[in-house]
């Protein structure tokens, strides 16, 4: 099956199982906008749980905050957003289809790096074993063709955009013969830049109203309360301040499903650092981070590092971790090295004097800041694209038979157990409910006696739930009960009083950050 019929499949599971919904969808939805149904928030939830003990629990000096979403329209003026946070429109005049003018371009180099790509696979089965990749790209014509055609484009577009060059975007738009994708022509209009940022207004009368504006990032509530948590918890350098809420950005393009939307959740922390030591921080978060994402089991091969070379207006250096998704490697996660151009500019805009005074070399001086910044839906879309899965078993017939699965790391998973008595009477709802009643305090639990237990175990394993708890007749002999795994469909009998450490081990999001912490030593 194709990647995007595989995507669009995903889309629709999700749906189907309550995990997200279309926003206001009674009224024909809302673009790029979307609700998070019953399962969506369990799995968000511990999402957000993972990454908060991570950073909190496991780091002695980082703590926590939780900012608003309106600020002083000065904080806007200050981080340089007023003026500097734009996209590059263009629009299609035959479709009337608005797009990002980079995100063409980029798009552009992907179709070159694929071709590439394509080369090579089809060498490596040519020549298996003996194949010798880095030989085959330095020789092969093609290769070396379409990766001369890459450097040159991707060269013009890093010095386009590093100096806001508009004129050039449409000109490499032109040069490289784009064309929209709806209307399949190249009939484009100038680019334009585009502030991305939702603006309102504060204030009981029109005339007395004050512009503000929905913020674009959860950054900058952490860097105007620097000097408040520094102070009231006597914070020693170096320390993090971590942060999870939500933002808004009017995106020009919103799409693929929840990888880009208007109203999204960042987890983002800032670690503020003595001058100097920057490049030692960077690196340190930049393999803390990549390590935090391995070790939920969703493939190594499915991460990489993305240098970047235009760099916003605050960096000194910027990686982002991407991952594999079914529509190419996209960012979910940026390490920044802010240097101290944030709080430089609030100490300017404010008038109030944040800076750090150091005992050891009795000086005075702005703290330094590396950045970690991971957009909450995008790691949401990450989780549920690398667990979708559409099986094909053989029933005991031998006929064959489509299994739907979400192969959730068990620690995120909406629900840890399903307990399923085998039939509506002899007792067993009484000891399901009672065992349910015994370990619905440890784990999220659910209930289920409709339907056949096969129809019953399908619905499990379509939310991600690792583990089916049966009870049939011999519960009532032995106080045993038929535990069967969700991934490899295998089934053990096991006593009720062994069920809680059983989980346990697998669910318990201790032994994840355990693991976490060993990687990290």
């Amino acid at each position: 099956m194709a990647k995007e019929d595989v995507f669009k499949n995903l889309i629709a599971h999700c749906k189907e199982y309550g995990f997200i919904f279309q926003s206001s969808e009674i009224y024909d939805g809302l673009s790029a906008v979307y609700d998070y149904g019953q399962n969506g928030v369990e799995l968000k939830n511990n999402i957000k749980k993972y990454w908060w003990d991570s950073m909190i629990l496991l780091n002695e000096n980082v703590v926590g905050l939780d900012s608003a979403i309106f600020m002083h329209p000065k904080t806007w003026k200050a981080s340089g957003h007023v003026d500097a946070f734009n996209d590059p429109l263009i629009d299609n005049k035959d479709s009337k289809k608005r797009y990002r003018a980079d995100d063409l371009i980029e798009e552009h180099l992907e179709k070159l790096e694929a071709k590439i790509e394509k080369e090579v696979e089809k060498a490596r089965k040519r020549f298996g074993d003996s194949f010798d990749e880095k030989l085959f790209r330095e020789t092969n014509t093609r290769v070396i063709a379409n990766k001369e055609k890459y450097d040159e484009l991707d060269r013009r577009f890093v010095k386009a955009m590093n100096n806001n060059d508009l004129a050039d975007l449409k000109q490499i738009i032109l040069d490289y013969e784009i064309v929209c994708p709806i209307s399949g022509t190249r009939n484009w209009t100038d680019v334009r830049q585009f502030n991305l940022m939702f603006a309102t207004e504060m204030g009981s009368t029109a005339e007395g109203s004050m512009k503000i504006f929905l913020r674009p990032e959860t950054a900058q509530g952490i860097f105007v309360n620097y000097i408040n948590v520094q102070k009231t918890g006597r914070m020693k350098l170096p320390f993090g301040i971590a942060q999870i809420g939500k933002a808004f950005r009017n995106e020009i393009v919103a799409r693929q499903f929840i990888f880009r939307m208007r109203e999204f959740e960042q987890m983002e922390m800032q670690y503020f650092i003595k001058p100097g030591t920057e490049e030692e921080w960077f690196e340190y978060w930049k393999n803390v981070r990549m390590k935090w994402h391995k070790a939920l089991g969703l493939g190594d091969e499915n991460y990489r590092f993305f240098d970047h070379e235009k760099l916003a207006h605050y960096a000194r250096a910027a990686t982002d971790i991407e991952f594999k998704f079914p529509f190419g490697f996209r960012e979910v996660e940026g390490i920044h090295s802010r240097t101290d151009f944030d709080l430089g500019q609030h100490q300017k805009f404010s008038g109030k004097k944040l800076q750090y005074f150091d005992p050891e070399t009795n000086e005075s001086f702005v703290p330094y800041v590396v950045e970690t910044s991971l957009g909450l839906d995008r790691i949401f879309l990450q989780i549920i694209s690398a667990a979708f899965h559409e099986e094909e078993i053989k029933k005991e017939n031998g006929e064959a038979d489509t299994r739907v699965v979400f192969k959730l790391p068990p620690v995120l998973a909406p629900v840890k157990l399903a307990i399923l008595p085998l039939v509506k009477k002899d007792g067993l709802p009484e000891i399901s409910r009672k065992i349910m009643n015994d370990l619905k305090y440890d784990f999220n639990c659910q209930y289920e006696e409709k339907d056949s237990i096969g129809r019953r175990y399908r619905r499990q394993d379509a939310i991600g739930t690792p583990y089916c708890i049966t009870i049939d007749h011999q519960t009532t002999e032995d106080n045993t009960v038929t535990i069967r795994y969700r991934d490899s469909m295998e089934q053990d009998r096991v006593r009720v009083d062994k069920l809680r450490s059983i989980i346990a081990d697998k669910v318990d999001m201790s032994s994840l950050l355990k693991k976490l912490d060993k990687i990290e030593d």
